[in-house]
């Protein structure tokens, strides 16, 4: 609740302090007139100079600056005049300008008599310094305006402004843009002197008002709308000048002279006072406050914060934690120091003790931590910097607290809402509504309107009308409160968490329908029943004034100490309880506890679970022990002694991570649903039940309930303070920013189980209902022939989109170091800055009938009003905000890329794409995936702009294939291809007329158009397969056919695939031209593979002879016993000896030839040539080409092969004996597949059925030649050959047509020289993928391998020789060694 958010230790004491409104940077200076710029968030420094006197670095830079420019003047450069002491430091660039702007704004329009009611619109003043980030340093001989971006700087000597001592500084706004910035200065002669920042010149002094020294100054606006300038001087006067510049004269007299001080004004402060005008705070020299009524300038009060001791520093404060401190003032001392309401009780309490927040280690270094200056952050209350005599401490007051109101619900059709707060001990009523003649654009329909905005307004600013009303029901404390809704809407909760205490109001007429002792309250988001957890009331603590005597805080601690205890003990024995409110308004006690955990609870959150929150056991550090007690004795109407319900009791967050300690329990039965969870700090649900949030300090966990609870994702959101969903949009109010978070959860597969479930459930609730009423009778059904279009439900994932809507940044402008040279650093050109302001607000554009486009993807980010924010929702087509001071705020989601997104998100699609009309079309690309995401592919097909691709692949996810046809035809440039043979049934509306003979040209282009989208086309086939529209089907087939008729267009795998398509659409004709195209291109596997699928075994042999893989052509057709097989095999032979013979025919010099004579020669000995025989390798069971025909003996009764048939995977050690003519020219090795350790191509074994085949694209390398043959076990082949031929060892299948052998797949693992093998040496690591098996002897069957099986029933020795893996291995040259299996 109170920590420690940054601390910077420094030697000397830092006496000047402020921060930046919108960047996390803060500017200090020291007693040693040191100033450093510091990055707070990122804990770096981001510059540092020594202001006081001559900063050696900017002296070198300016002269090396002017060398660079050609500037050799010998004058004294201003960088090198000391500065003196630094009197005031302050940050300068249009975030700072239009804050500042704003709080006087804002203040003034507080008063009844206001000009404007309006707080939240103003005529924010032009950009003027043009994305510069200055730090202006007021020093007493010079001010340097030093630019963060470009790191250059400017200094202006006190001789500029009459020679006189500078001691104060404040920045004019000024309302027309071509007037440049202007810095008011307070000299030592008590003249203001006026600053142009454009001429660096002086422009005007405001003379005649104090003797002395001026010290402080600073603007505000009346409640009549002029702009004063403030000053206070050491002569104690408050003095009152115009700063409205109607009147350009050069000399200002006072309006208003004030004594405020004996002994000098120290500082002044705006204060802004709900419901009535500005008030200012002076404080003196005196020891005294004194606070003055801007319209009288009167003084209303004057108090003496801490008694001997004189203020430095004085914030104006607006914490909703603590409603009644309105003022932050300090002294040098150790405390901040709060003070109550000025006109309530002006009682001055201390908020914190510093020495408690920084590290026990750096205060042993000294005896007592003094604070010398203190600032409170302008736009984020809750932090407050102090620079003390250690370092900078920025401390954080309880950033999630929020302001005290609820809103209520509206009734349908009332344009006026209207929400309920607690000021004071008051409850009362803030209505608030649009005004509608200030704001046309969203009337009764909500459209904006057709015409382009003006140039300055790029976001239409909406004008509220807003009025409070008093309800007669007090309240009965008037400490921090959290007010909370009903699911019903009906009643209103109260929390006074510091009493504790709570309060249930019934919203009718504002009577209590229950209260009680408490702190802990959460509603059930969908019944009026709530749970509390009960707590004693703890006795009051005695306040300790400053300067009482020891013995009284001895007593006060021991009283604290004991109330602490009790309060534990009966923190500990609290239970949570379960109430529910009847329609009657009385309320009953539904669950006296929920049987839970034995640790005291210490949060409750509702939801439509309930979530409660557990106190662990953890270590606690002493640092966090030290602010918890610090903490735990602070009064009750600051920083009390418990935390807010938003936090844990814990102030300190722990660094490991958030605390298991979180656990959800059921409404219902009171029983937890759900394990120990992380804590968050709140939660959030749908009031459809259909999403919840949950927020960590660095990101919001969102998940879906329905069908189950199932977490959806995390954004990283860091310190959101509180949310509001409105269907699958999730607003979210963070400290600097508000965000937009667009949710889907998708389909995931428990999704379409649970839709099928609750079908089923239907008809059989159906059926017994039909039962019931009509008895058995009913059952009787008449099944008819039911056509099943498959529907594919496509799965869907998550989508979480994040949105800035609104942040305190001013919309960037353009930097001045990235304009041509023209606009220097010391004039500005206006001709330059009108075409830049053009480029900037270049935001709408005309399209066709005058409707305004908007040109951007997300409207600039809208202005985020200050300090903490309740977020009411979307009402009447804007974001509703209400403020710490109560005031209402509109944030406009009309801009097309909102409002597309949050119809869409809403779940109205229809409008989303009506809307989308007026958002630029480069944009509808993204709107589409946006809406594709949010489950609507269907309309989203429907935005005029989309690509083409964008626009197939949701007509592909809506099974719009028409349209995905027509686009894909487009993109692949294909409208015109394989039209000549067109159906003539193909339906008009595919826009696909029969077109002339496309020249060749046009051709090409198609085909490589075809080969980029090939996997797109295949898509749309099994799509149109699906879902039966086989005409579609046909004409992409039509293009892929006339794409694989180009050589070396579609590879192997789609070939294949577009094979089967053709086949299985009956597309004959298409397919055997395609068998004829890819024999010609040389594609020998896929052209048999596709006549295989067309059955034509002819064919199929062709293919093989004519792209030359003969061994397949012979396999296939000693298989199938066909009369060409004796040719087949000669060819073959002839081929396989004339790449033995065949000698290199590359030139060679002398000396390649002389190397060559030098290596082993390819014969081992003279007697090998005569055995070299002539190749001749057979297919199985064939009788030599050169010899008679012999008997082939069963491989049993084979001499040399004992046990081949019997244990064919025993190794056989010798040499095979040679019976009859065949010759073997070395050992046979046969053993298990890897056998020789050389690497192999292995193919899964196949089925049983021995009917698998595998396809040809299973080859091995070019030179390791394996042929399998069932039967023989013979191999022939010369010493210098690199074919082998394995045979496995199965009984002997004879080749005789009657026998019923089968050879499987996986034996066929053939290599061959064909070039379309792989690289020599490589095997292949294609694996065998299963095609459609049938029987080869039946030509309806579309799968069918070189190895395919003859009959439709297996032998017995099928099955063996099926699941025996066959290994092909590639040999080394000289001897030839051969594996089987």
């Amino acid at each position: 609740m109170l920590r420690l958010r940054a601390f910077r230790p420094t030697s000397d004491k830092v006496v000047k302090i402020q921060l930046h409104p919108t960047h996390p940077w803060l500017v200090t200076a020291d007693a040693n007139d040191r100033v450093s710029v510091w990055d707070w968030e990122h804990r770096q420094v981001i510059y540092e100079l020594k202001a006081g006197g001559v900063d050696e670095r900017r002296l070198v830079g300016a002269k090396l600056e002017k060398l660079a420019e050609g500037d050799d003047s010998k004058g004294k450069p201003t960088e090198a005049i000391r500065g003196g002491s630094v009197k005031q430091v302050s940050f300068y660039d249009d975030d700072v300008r239009f804050w500042q702007h704003w709080r006087n704004c804002s203040a003034a329009a507080e008063a009844p008599t206001a000009v404007n009611q309006q707080s939240s619109t103003f005529s924010a003043p032009a950009p003027s310094t043009r994305g510069r980030h200055f730090v202006v340093i007021c020093c007493e001989n010079k001010v340097i305006f030093l630019d963060l971006v470009t790191m250059r700087g400017r200094d202006v000597p006190k001789q500029e402004l009459d020679n006189r001592s500078l001691l104060c500084m404040e920045f004019l706004s000024r309302s027309s843009s071509s007037d440049a910035p202007l810095v008011a200065f307070g000299h030592s002669d008590g003249v203001i002197r006026v600053l142009s920042m454009l001429t660096w010149k002086l422009v005007r002094r405001y003379t005649g008002g104090h003797k002395g020294s001026i010290a402080c100054l600073m603007t505000f606006m009346s409640a009549a709308g002029e702009v004063h300038l403030v000053s206070g001087g050491s002569d104690g006067l408050l003095i009152l000048w115009s700063a409205d510049h109607i009147h350009d004269s050069r000399e200002l007299v006072p309006k208003i002279s004030l004594k405020a001080h004996d002994g000098g004004v120290v500082a002044v402060e705006l204060s802004r006072v709900m419901g009535s005008a500005p008030q200012l705070i002076t404080i003196g020299a005196d020891k005294t406050l004194a606070i003055w009524d801007t319209v009288t300038f009167k003084e209303i009060r004057r108090i003496k914060p801490v008694p001997k001791l004189a203020c430095h520093s004085v914030a104006s404060w607006c914490h909703p934690r603590a409603p009644n401190l309105d003022i932050l003032t300090c002294v040098k001392d150790s405390h901040i120091w709060a003070i109550e309401h000025p006109t309530y009780s002006a009682l001055t309490r201390p908020l914190c003790e510093l020495s408690s927040l920084v590290p026990p280690q750096v205060l042993a270094q000294h005896k007592k931590l003094r604070v010398y200056c203190m600032v409170a952050h302008p736009l984020q209350p809750h932090l407050v910097a102090t620079g003390t005599n250690i370092g900078i401490i920025l401390s954080e007051f309880d950033p999630r607290a929020l302001p005290a109101v609820a809103p209520l619900p509206s009734p349908t059709g009332n344009k006026e809402h209207s929400a309920v707060y607690i000021v004071e001990r008051e409850l009362k009523l803030l209505n608030f509504q649009l005004s509608n003649t200030a704001n046309p654009s969203l009337g009764s329909a909500g459209v904006a309107p057709d015409t382009g905005r003006s140039r300055n307004e790029s976001i239409e600013q909406l004008i509220v009308k807003q009025t409070k009303k008093h309800i007669s029901t007090p309240a009965p404390h008037d400490s921090y409160s959290i007010l909370s809704l009903s699911s019903s809407g009906k009643y209103v909760a109260i929390v006074w968490p510091d009493i504790p205490s709570f309060a249930v109001y019934k919203a009718s007429d504002w009577s209590v329908v229950d209260s009680g002792t408490g702190k802990l309250f959460a509603w059930d988001t969908c019944r009026d029943r709530y749970a509390l957890v009960e707590s004693a009331l703890p006795p009051r603590m005695p306040l300790v004034v400053k300067g009482g005597s020891s013995k009284k805080a001895k007593e006060a601690a021991a009283a604290a100490a004991q109330a602490a205890a009790a309060a534990a003990s009966a923190a500990s024995a609290a239970t949570v309880q379960v109430r529910i409110l009847l329609d009657d308004g009385t309320a009953h006690v539904l669950q006296r506890s929920i049987d839970g955990r034995s640790e005291p609870v210490i949060g409750l959150h509702g939801g439509a679970l309930l979530g409660v929150t557990y106190r662990t056991s953890r270590r606690i550090s002493p640092m966090t022990a030290t602010a918890i007690s610090t903490a735990q004795s602070m009064p009750l109407s600051g920083f009390g002694g418990s935390a807010s319900s938003f936090a844990s009791d814990d102030p300190l967050s722990s660094k490991e991570g958030p605390p298991q300690n979180f656990q959800l329990y059921s409404w219902e039965t009171y029983q937890p649903v759900s394990g120990l969870l992380a804590q968050p700090e709140w939660t959030v649900w749908d009031q459809t039940v259909e999403y919840c949030a949950f927020a960590y300090q660095q990101y919001i966990v969102i998940s879906s309930l329905r069908p189950q609870f199932r977490y959806l994702g995390d954004v990283s959101i860091p310190f959101a303070t509180g949310a509001v969903w409105h269907r699958r949009q999730l607003f979210v109010a963070t400290p600097t920013t508000i965000e937009c978070v667009f949710v889907d959860a998708g389909v995931a597969a428990i999704d379409i189980e649970t839709k099928k479930r609750k079908e089923e459930m239907k008809a059989r609730e159906a059926q017994s209902r039909a039962v019931a009423e009509h008895g058995d009778l009913a059952l009787i059904t008449v099944e008819a022939p039911q056509v099943t279009a498959s529907e594919k439900v496509a799965l869907r994932p998550p989508m979480l989109q994040v949105v800035r809507l609104a942040s305190f940044q001013h919309a960037p402008s353009i930097p001045p170091f990235i304009v041509p040279k023209q606009s220097k650093l010391d004039g500005e050109d206006s001709v330059f800055q009108k075409e830049l302001d053009d480029r900037r607000y270049a935001e709408v554009a005309v399209a066709g009938g005058g409707v305004s486009v908007a040109v951007t993807r997300f409207p600039p980010e809208q202005k985020r009003p200050i300090g903490p924010l309740v977020v009411v929702g979307v009402r009447d087509g804007v974001l509703w905000l209400v403020d710490r001071y109560m005031c209402a705020h509109a944030l406009s989601l009309s801009h097309p890329g909102i409002r597309c997104r949050c119809l869409a998100a809403y779940g109205d699609p229809v409008s989303a794409v009506k809307w989308a009309t007026r958002l630029g079309r480069e944009h509808h690309d993204d709107l589409a995936q946006f809406m594709l995401g949010m489950g609507y592919a269907t309309e989203a097909l429907h935005l005029p702009g989309i690509s083409k691709r964008l626009e197939f692949d949701l007509a592909m996810q809506s099974n719009d294939l028409k349209r995905a046809l027509a686009c894909l035809l487009t993109m692949s440039n294909s409208r015109d291809v394989g039209q000549e043979t067109a159906a003539t049934d193909v339906t008009q509306i595919l826009n696909l007329a029969v077109a002339k003979q496309a020249k060749q040209e046009s051709l090409a282009d198609a085909v490589q158009g075809i080969v980029k989208f090939v996997k797109e086309f295949f898509d749309l086939i099994d799509a149109a397969d699906a879902t039966g529209q086989s005409d579609i089907a046909r004409e992409v087939l039509k293009r892929l056919a006339a794409a694989a008729s180009v050589k070396g267009a579609l590879h192997g795998q789609m070939l294949r695939g577009l094979a089967l398509r053709l086949a299985n659409h009956g597309e004959l004709t298409r397919l055997s031209g395609l068998v004829s195209n890819l024999i010609a291109a040389g594609h020998g596997r896929e052209a048999a593979f596709a006549a295989a699928v067309l059955g034509d075994n002819a064919l199929m042999e062709k293919a093989w002879q004519d792209t030359g893989m003969l061994a397949e052509a012979v396999l296939h057709s000693q298989a199938h016993g066909r009369p060409s097989l004796r040719n087949l095999v000669i060819s073959w032979n002839k081929m396989l000896q004339k790449e033995l013979d065949r000698t290199p025919t590359v030139k060679t010099d002398a000396a390649a030839a002389f190397l060559a004579s030098l290596e082993d020669p390819k014969l081992t000995s003279l007697g090998e040539t005569e055995k070299k025989p002539p190749i001749e390798i057979l297919p199985p069971g064939m009788p030599p080409l050169s010899a008679p025909p012999i008997i082939i003996k069963k491989a049993g009764a084979k001499p040399g092969l004992p046990n081949a048939a019997q244990n064919p995977n025993a190794a056989i050690g010798g040499p095979m004996a040679q019976g009859g003519p065949m010759v073997q020219s070395g050992p046979m090795a046969q053993g298990t597949p890897g056998a020789q350790g050389v690497p192999m191509n292995q193919v899964a074994p196949a089925a049983s059925q021995g009917t698998d085949e595998a396809k040809p694209s299973e080859a091995t390398s070019a030179n390791a030649e394996a042929t399998t043959a069932p039967g023989t076990e013979e191999a022939k082949a010369a010493p210098g050959t690199d074919e082998a031929k394995a045979a496995p060892g199965t009984d002997e299948a004879k080749a005789a047509p009657s026998s019923e052998e089968a050879t499987a797949a996986p034996g066929n693992e053939e290599a061959t020289a064909a070039p379309v093998t792989d690289a020599a040496g490589s095997p292949d690591p294609s694996t065998a993928t299963s095609a459609p098996a049938a029987d080869s002897s039946t030509t309806e069957a579309p799968g069918a391998t070189p190895g395919e099986a003859t009959n439709a029933t297996s032998s017995a020795e099928a099955p063996e020789s099926a699941e025996k893996p066959a290994s092909t291995e590639a040999s080394t040259p000289p001897p030839p060694s051969v594996s089987s299996v």
